[in-house]
């Protein structure tokens, strides 16, 4: 039985991955194509040419990679890829801004997450050269994976196979935790993950707490940690400390995807933390989101 059965979660119908052909956005496409092959969802490869002549490179291949994961014989067509639930769009955006690029995308394309790699140079992501201004908010409503540069994930190149054993969830009152905790179960039991733990992690006194429903899922186990002191050291040390495989996050938009490039607790947790994070759009910011593609 599903243990978020009833409660209202989006489903994932489709999948951006933004690249710019480095090691590192392979190892998104990974991700990314992992995700729509258990959703069944629609993938688009995007890739935003700033017209640099050292620009250099050509989309992953789906098809070779889906017969490598075993999921389609070897010499298999695109007919047969979307027999695996997958419709597989690349898209090349002449633009001198990457982000621009995306943003002008994601105006005229619905999308339900975006997974992408997470490049760092001098404190900041390297895609994103300059400052990010108010026109991202409108995207912040977006789930999104991002894969720090220098790390493999969890999602084997080679196989496809998941390894996924500890995910930490940092949670506050505000904003709220809860559908960071069901997209972290829902993740889990997608995957057929067959046991992990799930840490709650609350930077702050314990009887400050907040409340959230921990759903039950076969063979994964819920735990509580607390910590004194800065938020973001508390969760780079928590990460570090118990060699997190994931982070989830809620974010309201001030803390999230696009918005978080602007050095907000998403980043900044991302630049220490060499693990995967994954943002979740809660409160007015998932209504609005909802709101704007319904």
């Amino acid at each position: 039985m599903d243990p978020l059965a009833g409660r209202n979660l989006r489903q994932i119908e489709s999948v951006l991955h933004p690249t710019d052909f480095s090691a590192a956005s392979l190892t998104a496409f990974h991700h990314a194509l992992k995700a729509a092959l258990i959703a069944r969802s629609g993938l688009t490869l995007l890739h935003v040419s700033t017209g640099e002549l050292h620009e250099v490179g050509d989309f992953p291949e789906v098809r070779e990679t889906l017969a490598r994961w075993g999921a389609l014989p070897p010499g298999s067509s695109r007919a047969d890829v979307r027999e695996c639930g997958i419709e597989v769009r690349k898209v090349i955006a002449r633009r001198g801004d990457p982000v621009q690029g995306v943003l002008d995308y994601l105006d005229g394309h619905h999308a339900d997450l975006i997974v992408l790699a997470a490049h760092q140079h001098e404190g900041r992501m390297a895609w994103l050269s300059q400052s990010v201004s108010e026109p991202i908010a409108r995207h912040a409503g977006l789930m999104t994976l991002f894969i720090p540069e220098g790390d493999l994930g969890f999602v084997s190149a080679a196989g496809g196979s998941v390894l996924l054993r500890k995910i930490l969830i940092p949670v506050a009152e505000s904003p709220s935790p809860q559908p960071a905790v069901d997209a972290a179960a829902r993740l889990a039991q997608r995957l057929n993950l067959p046991q992990g733990v799930f840490t709650l992690l609350h930077v702050g006194d314990a009887d400050t707490i907040p409340a959230v429903d921990c759903p039950e899922v076969p063979g994964w186990e819920w735990t509580r940690m607390t910590r004194q002191g800065a938020v973001i050291s508390g969760i780079v040390e928590a990460a570090l400390e118990s060699d997190t495989d994931l982070v989830v996050m809620s974010t309201d938009g001030r803390n999230g995807f696009l918005d978080g490039l602007r050095g907000s607790h998403s980043e900044r947790v991302l630049r220490q933390v060499s693990a995967p994070l994954l943002t979740v759009p809660a409160g007015s910011l998932a209504e609005a989101h909802a709101r704007a593609v319904s």
